[in-house]
């Protein structure tokens, strides 16, 4: 079916009458009604901020064995990119139902986004888009039958229209792409108006850059370098990286405003292909997986170019500046959420733990503040967002540019100190020296690569791993060999020996770096008896003085115990 579209004025009367005839027509011919948000959106998407960036993509982001959207690998890439209009192909979800395809629209990009799906097709192509489609339909690919070229026109923010065509040209031969080309050419110098802006973009199969197809585009966009690239600087988007069959091409009035495209801490000055095999650090893109594209049938790599384009006379407008992606915030902490609003009274605050499910933080705080003091949610993620709407008008929206991250940490702190020392070891058998430590604090501490040393050298580290909790203790001894039997919160010295000075000597216990704990410098009468150690007293605590253990206890040493014999 082909849809003649004629010129309109840029009144929104014009632009939501065509969307309503256009419609009611292809209801009548047995095509696919357009989706969107409703005629309230149409009106707020006039009132942009003066400088609108434009995030365009060409996706055949299917995975599995059906040709379609279902496993996720595809949607978390649109999820971790955000683009603003999607070019796409095979676009198949669930039963393909009217309701299956809002559902995946809504989880994919969100509920306000707008989207044209072919209608008849086995693997059809179809346009999604942030601003409103105001027309749509299909041009007949008479070299195909299960699809054909999927066309929207979109009310973006400025004076011009920005019309796009959904492609997926044939494996055949590179003469049936380039006689594809010939029949799109020719559709679009009928129906599209030569003041608007136009994008072609999808899945051309294309072997090569020199195929006859871009000459023949090149009669309405430009085909030339720079193109976009990888995180590796590799051009080319088939699934082994070595064909560039995927594209998003511009007339030279849209060229003219490209601008790199910056995700998170990254920028690619000519676009990016997205291969999240080789993107790092993945986290920019989050939730997508670094084994999204090399999924089952993934066959193809997104493409995506970036264009900063003049808009509308400045009436309203919302953008976040803070939390805006590649954050690290610790969870239940104070932050704030700043953003800058135009025409705006009230504004609306949100968070994704996920990049789909959306909490309100507050569902109305005066514009004008500019700033927001949040308290973190106390569950981890490395796919957070924070979402800045106007109060009144859920269309007029921004969100951080990528994901930010929370992090746990456990409540309390850790205490950790030496609370026994038996340098004197009962006989002669040296294994049996010991240093027992103790943790009073609320948390747990990890030990490793902590030491224990004398005035001599270190005589223990701590394997990696080690971890003593709150309220517990842990005993060093000279060996394995000395560990009293039934006593589990005890290691060997890891150099074998402890070697403590009968006469006296100095236990200084360092954390990982190195810094010095506790120390316990200790005279011959706290050590000549055989047998009986020096202990905290009050046991247990880390500002008591050392003492002979018989003055604490009933017995002459408790390694792993509390002095009275009772298990920590």
């Amino acid at each position: 079916m082909r849809i003649i579209e004629p010129s309109l004025r840029h009144s929104l009367l014009d632009r939501r009458l065509l969307a309503a005839v256009l419609s009611l027509t292809l209801a009548a011919c047995g095509g696919t009604e357009l989706e969107g948000a409703g005629d309230e959106a149409l009106a707020t998407q006039e009132n942009a901020l003066a400088s609108v960036r434009l995030r365009l993509m060409a996706a055949n982001t299917t995975s599995g064995n059906l040709q379609s959207y279902d496993p996720g690998n595809g949607t978390r890439i649109f999820q971790g990119t955000d683009p603003d209009v999607v070019m796409i192909q095979e676009f198949n979800y669930g039963d393909n139902s009217a309701t299956a395809i809002r559902s995946f629209v809504n989880t994919a990009f969100g509920s306000s986004f707008y989207y044209y799906r072919e209608a008849g097709a086995q693997i059809p192509n179809g346009v999604i888009s942030r601003y409103p489609i105001i027309a749509s339909g299909e041009w007949d690919d008479n070299q195909v039958t299960n699809r054909d070229f999927a066309w929207a026109r979109i009310d973006v923010p400025g004076p011009k229209d920005l019309w796009v065509v959904s492609v997926h040209l044939l494996t055949a031969s590179s003469s049936v792409r380039n006689t594809e080309a010939v029949n799109l050419v020719n559709f679009i110098k009928a129906n599209i108006p030569t003041g608007d802006y136009l994008a072609i973009g999808g899945d051309f199969n294309t072997d090569s850059r020199s195929e006859a197809a871009f000459s023949t585009f090149s009669q309405v966009v430009s085909t030339a370098s720079p193109y976009p690239a990888d995180r590796n600087g590799n051009t080319n988007t088939n699934a082994s990286r070595g064909k560039p069959y995927d594209h998003v091409l511009v007339d030279s009035d849209l060229r003219a405003y490209q601008t790199a495209t910056v995700i998170g801490g990254s920028s690619f000055a000519a676009g990016t292909v997205i291969d999240t095999r080789v993107y790092s650090p993945i986290s920019e893109i989050s939730p997508a997986l670094s084994s999204d594209s090399g999924a089952t049938n993934m066959q193809h790599m997104a493409v995506i170019k970036d264009f900063l384009i003049p808009s509308d006379t400045v009436t309203a407008g919302v953008t976040v500046n803070s939390p805006n992606g590649g954050e690290s915030f610790t969870a239940g902490s104070s932050q704030s959420i700043t953003w800058a609003a135009t025409g705006v009274t009230n504004v609306k605050l949100e968070y994704t733990l996920n990049g789909s499910t959306w909490t309100v933080i507050t569902s109305s705080t005066a514009a004008s503040a500019s700033s927001y003091t949040w308290t973190v949610p106390s569950t981890a993620s490395t796919a957070a967002r924070v979402r800045v709407s106007d109060a009144s008008n859920s269309a007029l929206t921004d969100m951080s540019n990528t994901a930010f991250t929370i992090t746990t940490t456990p409540t309390g702190t850790g205490k950790v100190f030496i609370n026994e020392v038996l340098a004197n070891e009962a006989g002669s058998d040296v294994n049996g020296e010991f240093v027992e430590l103790v943790n009073s604090g609320t948390a747990a501490v990890d030990l490793s690569g902590w030491t224990i040393s004398d005035a001599t050298g270190t005589r223990h580290t701590f394997a990696s791993g080690t971890s003593l909790a709150a309220g517990k203790a842990i005993v060093v001894f000279g060996a394995a060999a000395g560990i009293p039997a039934g006593l589990t919160n005890a290691v060997g010295a890891s150099t074998a020996q402890l070697n403590l000075s009968n006469s006296g000597d100095t236990v200084t216990l360092k954390n990982a770096s190195g810094t010095a704990m506790d120390t316990l410098t200790y005279s011959s009468s706290l050590s000549g008896t055989d047998g009986v150690s020096a202990n905290r007293s009050p046991d247990g605590s880390s500002t008591g003085s050392f003492v002979l253990h018989t003055s604490v206890g009933s017995t002459a040493s408790s390694p792993g115990k509390r002095a009275n014999g009772t298990a920590y």
